[in-house]
């Protein structure tokens, strides 16, 4: 073979293996594990979980794959903040309030007594300073937070005897997802225990347990809990409206494509929404079958939710001494909360109230 003959066979290979590489790279496939504190018995908070892996699958065309792992598949339902920590696994579904153990900002993700409600929890985290306070702080756990969709005002809770009087909670054993809340409610001389959802029912029906808060009717009933304690209360005041979060393994976030990240960003904002409209959509639903079965809804008396109130009040305001950080973001929410009730008290709030008296 002659020079020039040597030079174009090789020019000709040249281009066809740089036109190669990119296309290799193009199809490398990407998986992931999401390991969820959740059971797969609530299509809910579990679904949302389902609906992001399968958005992820679609909106890459089958090239990122992320396999879904109920709560104690992978790790036990509240290690996966360990497992975050420890790149065990990329991504973890879960309630952010499991983990103030390690430190009480975490409940601010989540929720906190009195605290925001869906839409106002949304506008803080995504339009207000709540999403960069708090992803600054989930750093230090190598962690990236996302909305996993939010429960809405919560339920709360079962109770196997009557509560009148913040005397009657005195001593009342009582399963609750965590927080600041147990802090509050142990001040009102209730004892706290912080137990995944898939073992309530049989403490419950035991008798180790005199009472649990979970979600609201749709997830309580598919959980049974009516079955053990019959008094049904209302509203839960520790959980105004309840984020659940995608947590993100940083350095694998980090490592994905502008592309892939883009498809996480936007299969996060399609799950969260789809949680957010079935809670709406099955719960009345729902608390029509609890109560035709018999269960015996109670609202909270004002003296039990203004104990609560003061109660709260002065975890908060330990917490703040102890911790500038904590007191930054707690301040932060408190102003952005003022600023989202004035508005509400002249939008949804009074049209709500009208609608509720008329007869649809």
């Amino acid at each position: 073979m002659d020079r020039r003959s040597l030079i174009k066979h090789a020019g000709i290979a040249g281009v066809l293996s740089a036109a190669a590489a990119p296309a290799v790279h193009a199809q490398t496939a990407v998986r992931w594990r999401l390991a969820s504190s959740f059971p797969k018995t609530l299509p809910t908070i579990f679904g949302a979980a389902e609906k992001f892996a399968e958005t992820v699958k679609a909106l890459s065309g089958g090239k990122f794959e992320v396999s879904v792992h109920a709560g104690g598949e992978l790790m036990p339902p509240f290690g996966v903040v360990d497992a975050l920590q420890g790149n065990t696994v990329e991504i973890a579904q879960t309630a952010s309030y499991y983990f103030t153990g390690k430190d009480p900002i975490f409940a601010f993700g989540c929720a906190v007594p009195f605290g925001l409600t869906a839409r106002h929890m949304d506008a803080w985290m995504e339009r207000g300073n709540g999403r960069k306070l708090l992803d600054e702080f989930y750093a230090q756990y190598n962690i990236v937070s996302m909305s996993s969709g939010n429960t809405g005002t919560q339920m709360g809770g079962w109770f196997r005897k009557e509560i009148k009087t913040v005397a009657d909670l005195k001593g009342l054993k009582m399963r609750m997802g965590g927080g600041l809340f147990g802090e509050a409610m142990a001040k009102l001389g209730v004892v706290a225990q912080n137990m995944p959802a898939g073992e309530v029912y049989q403490a419950l029906e035991k008798g180790t347990l005199d009472a649990t808060e979970f979600v609201g009717p749709y997830d309580d009933e598919r959980l049974g809990f009516q079955k053990v304690a019959k008094h049904y209360y209302y509203p839960g005041w520790w959980e105004g409206g309840a984020e659940l979060e995608f947590f993100i393994n940083k350095k694998a976030f980090e490592a994905l494509s502008a592309e892939n990240k883009a498809i996480v960003r936007a299969a996060g904002a399609v799950a969260a929404r789809d949680m957010t409209a079935k809670y709406d959509a099955e719960n009345p639903g729902a608390l029509r079958r609890l109560v035709a079965a018999g269960t015996q809804l109670r609202a909270f008396s004002k003296e039990i939710l203004d104990a609560g109130y003061k109660a709260s009040m002065e975890v908060f305001a330990a917490h703040e001494a102890k911790s500038p950080e904590f007191r930054k973001i707690h301040q932060d929410m408190r102003a952005f909360q003022r600023d989202q009730v004035l508005w509400s008290k002249f939008s949804e709030w009074r049209y709500d109230s009208y609608i509720a008296g008329l007869k649809l």
